[in-house]
């Protein structure tokens, strides 16, 4: 892993607002960070605004405002980073340390993905397209993940974890990323 001073500290990317998440943990001694996974979220599902999922990520979900969400009060997950729809970028860990986003997943025969992954939390479902300046946003962001860990590939929740998860989903276009990131 390279350090350019300039945009990170300590695995906390500059150009992202900065929202500790209690969700994380040490990676693995001697993993190095060699995939990011690409992920969908929306709290309550199809909603794109407010708080919900930043709450989430900080174990802080009012259930009360957001009765449907009860039965995921006592879940404990998080993702290095959250784009939201208007393309601010939020980071919730530290991506030196190993966020809780890909659950029970295989990735290329290697299994427990979180150890040697970057997980980011996309705002969108399965059926919305995603929006123009989150692909800008996107775009930026991985290339300043690639500049300072060495990441071979970006795949998908879906690809590491085939028949428990969509997304981010079939209206997430490919195409909108730069070709260095086909995999």
């Amino acid at each position: 892993m390279t350090s350019d001073a300039a945009v990170w500290t300590k695995g906390w990317w500059h150009d992202a607002t900065r929202r500790a998440s209690p969700n994380f943990d040490a990676r693995p001694a001697g993993v190095d960070v060699k995939l990011v996974v690409l992920h969908h979220i929306s709290l309550p599902a199809g909603q794109f605004d407010g708080d919900a999922v930043c709450d989430f990520f900080e174990n802080r979900l009012d259930v009360v405002r957001y009765p449907m969400l009860a039965e995921l009060a006592d879940v404990h997950v998080s993702a290095h980073f959250f784009v939201r729809r208007t393309g601010e970028v939020i980071q919730f860990v530290s991506c030196d340390d190993r966020a809780w986003h890909a659950g029970v997943s295989v990735w290329r025969g290697r299994g427990g993905c979180n150890d040697f992954s970057i997980g980011i939390e996309i705002e969108g479902d399965a059926v919305a397209r995603f929006a123009d300046p989150q692909y800008l946003a996107l775009d930026v962001l991985l290339e300043a993940i690639r500049q300072n860990y060495p990441v071979r590939s970006v795949t998908t929740h879906s690809e590491i974890a085939p028949g428990r998860k969509v997304d981010p989903g079939p209206t997430f276009d490919w195409s909108r990323l730069a070709a260095r990131w086909y995999c």
